[in-house]
């Protein structure tokens, strides 16, 4: 068996400093993905991820069972709203959002399919139909990574849209993206790490 690959580790999309928007190149990916609206610390929120960590895990062991075993990578999300002000002012009951888990590249969508099956088989979550394979084609992103609760990001994205793009010459071309490097259950609010993701394109 091969070792497992960790793409916290290897995939410089998961890596960012704090204190600092760099840029990158995000090569397409898939993922597996619920959509829902709402805030994030409601039920619909949990429901999706009642839905989506047991196909990650169903597809994470009929991989190591196939020879090549992983990590299954960080909860990841995008977000969005019809005024994006609310995120500054974190009206989150106004945020719509994809929550999302990445699929290695070596698994297709019909490992994706068995992974469903074998899911349902064990007792299908509420919203195990609304699983789906999304492909993400971001390219030229700026990130960075922050410290802290998730209500101290709003400050960070409003000097990211007020100074950071203006200053570069770039706008918006995509939802905002988290990826959340941290254990939830396990990590106090002042030491959550949160990649914060913005896709762009020149003005």
């Amino acid at each position: 068996m091969s070792d497992k690959v960790d793409f916290k580790r290897s995939d410089p999309g998961f890596r960012a400093r704090a204190g600092a928007w760099s840029e990158l190149d995000v090569p397409e990916r898939r993922l597996v993905a619920v959509d829902g609206t709402g805030d994030p610390n409601g039920p619909a929120f949990a429901e999706a991820l009642a839905a989506l960590y047991p196909v990650a895990y169903a597809l994470k062991f009929a991989s190591r069972t196939a020879g090549r075993d992983y990590v299954v990578p960080p909860l990841e999300g995008l977000w969005w709203a019809e005024d994006m002000t609310t995120f500054t002012s974190r009206d989150k009951g106004a945020w719509s959002w994809t929550a999302m888990l990445m699929v290695p590249p070596w698994l297709d969508d019909a490992a994706v399919a068995d992974a469903v099956a074998v899911t349902r088989a064990k007792g299908a979550p509420a919203r195990l139909d609304d699983v789906r394979v999304l492909t993400l084609a971001e390219g030229r992103c700026l990130q960075t990574l922050h410290v802290g609760p998730f209500d101290a990001e709003g400050p960070v994205l409003a000097q990211l849209h007020a100074e950071v793009l203006p200053a570069a010459g770039l706008v918006e071309a995509g939802h905002h993206h988290e990826i959340y490097l941290s254990d939830l259950r396990r990590t106090t609010p002042a030491r959550l790490r949160t990649l914060l993701r913005q896709p762009v394109r020149a003005a």
